[in-house]
């Protein structure tokens, strides 16, 4: 397994550089989840990339997306929080619509299709699906996966190319972060200490995306405290990038479905079209918010919070609303959309006996 894990790391550092050299954007998320995804499912070889060293990385970017909030970011976030609400809804609603549409179309189950198309995380709509009996395992986990590629391939486009107007200094800074000063000594044990307490106690208690959630929230409360918040140097955040990208390419199976070429322009449309929608709400959010376009979208984007968190930190988008508009919505799918899928499905069934 060593040498298994190494050339892993090697084959993630070969596709991270390549895209670097290529001017694409987050080319440590990306490249990495490129070379392993094409290496376990093309060239059909093994690879190994345990969870922990994922989760370890995860520790950082939660850290550093905590580092950025402020007094002044809170007061944004307790102004904003009815729209974020109210954002979670409307791309929600439009999954919901393009579910319908692709279960009509494609032949599929609707339980199937809308699990397939929210926006509530590869893992978690997959363990929900197992859930609902009515669900196809496969399907839902083929239109994730479609879905979730759509995601983090079209939304950094879109925010260097699109939105921060695909300037040399943009597409430079979706390889790379500054650090303008080092973390003071004494409290980095600090930091170190109460990320790693902030992932096990919210792993604890089910937090949602516990090894992000949990360092977010602890850094976040220490720097409203008056803490000096730390500084990440510009290696830590590649290497964190790159231990999530190749995670990423390791979990991702391309399914083997008899329908896969009926459903995969469904799935593309349906990932291609709430992105673009999302992109919507993040305009409309500028008019009434005093924020920023690229910030506005990366928030209502259907991420992912750590692929959108890292997005952020590459273009140097307001980190905290970004967050903060990212763990609402998350919070919402896990917590709430459940028991709405399950009343919605279960009323569908009723339906035909209360009509006989």
């Amino acid at each position: 397994m060593p040498l298994l894990l190494i050339k892993t790391f090697l084959l993630a550092v070969a596709g991270g550089c390549l895209f670097y050299a290529s001017s694409i954007p987050l080319p440590w998320m990306l490249g990495p989840l490129t070379a392993v995804l094409l290496w376990r499912n093309i060239a059909r070889r093994p690879i190994y990339w345990p969870v922990n060293i994922r989760n370890a990385g995860t520790v950082i970017l939660g850290s550093l997306m905590g580092s950025s909030f402020t007094l002044e970011t809170a007061r944004q976030i307790a102004l904003q929080l009815p729209f974020m609400l109210l954002a979670t809804g409307l791309v929600i609603g439009f999954s919901l619509l393009t579910a319908s549409i692709t279960a009509r179309r494609a032949g599929i189950g609707l339980a199937s299709s809308m699990l397939g198309s929210i926006p509530g995380g590869l893992t978690q709509m997959v363990l929900l699906s197992e859930e609902i009996k009515e669900s196809d395992l496969a399907v839902v986990s083929f239109m994730q996966t479609i879905r979730l590629l759509c995601v983090v391939f079209i939304v950094p486009f879109i925010a260097v190319h699109s939105v921060a107007g695909g300037s040399p200094a943009a597409v430079a800074a979706l390889s790379a972060s500054t650090a303008p000063t080092a973390t003071p000594l004494h409290l980095i044990p600090l930091y170190v200490a109460g990320s790693a307490a902030g992932a096990w106690t919210a792993s604890r208690y089910h937090f949602p995306t516990p090894f992000l959630v949990g360092p977010l929230l602890f850094t976040a409360a220490l720097v409203l405290s008056g803490v000096s918040a730390p500084v990440f140097p510009q290696w830590l955040i590649l290497i964190s990038q790159l231990t999530v990208g190749a995670f990423m390419g390791s979990t991702i199976e391309i399914a083997g479905l008899s329908n896969w070429k009926i459903l995969l322009p469904y799935a593309i449309a349906g990932g291609v079209g709430v992105v673009l929608f999302s992109f919507g709400l993040g305009y409309f959010l500028t008019v009434t918010h005093p924020i920023d376009l690229i910030t506005a979208f990366l928030g209502t984007a259907p991420g992912g919070m750590t692929e959108m968190g890292i997005t952020a930190t590459s273009v140097h988008a307001d980190l905290s609303i970004v967050s903060a508009y990212q763990l609402s919505r998350l919070l919402v799918i896990l917590f709430i959309v459940p028991y709405i899928l399950r009343w919605l499905l279960n009323d569908r069934k009723a339906k035909p006996e209360t009509e006989l």
